[in-house]
């Protein structure tokens, strides 16, 4: 079984495409904006329905820019974490034991 940096060196890490809510809300959902696509397209032309599509084609790319941020600032925030753990100091340089026994 290669390691977590073998798999990111060859690009086996894809958390984008392994990340799908169990949450049952959330296939409700899936399902509540399939049934209202198909409920536009009967009410729209073939020209505005296609304006449609290429809106929410766009408000996909913001929210996977949004995504993006995200997993860069947790993934940034949990490594930051570690090494304060690892080494025991916190983010002004203190000891952390220091400020426990001062606490």
């Amino acid at each position: 079984m290669p390691t977590l940096i073998e798999s990111l060196y060859y690009g086996h890490l894809a958390p984008e495409g392994q990340v799908v809510p169990r949450d049952p809300e959330y296939r409700q959902m899936c399902g509540e904006m399939s049934e209202a696509m198909e409920a536009w397209k009967e009410k729209l032309s073939g020209e505005e329905f296609t304006k449609l599509e290429a809106l929410i084609d766009l408000q996909q790319e913001i929210q996977g820019l949004e995504l993006t941020a995200t997993f860069t600032y947790g993934f940034k925030l949990g490594a930051a974490l570690m090494i304060e753990v690892h080494s025991g100091y916190g983010a002004e340089g203190q000891l952390l034991s220091q400020r426990a026994d001062e606490g």
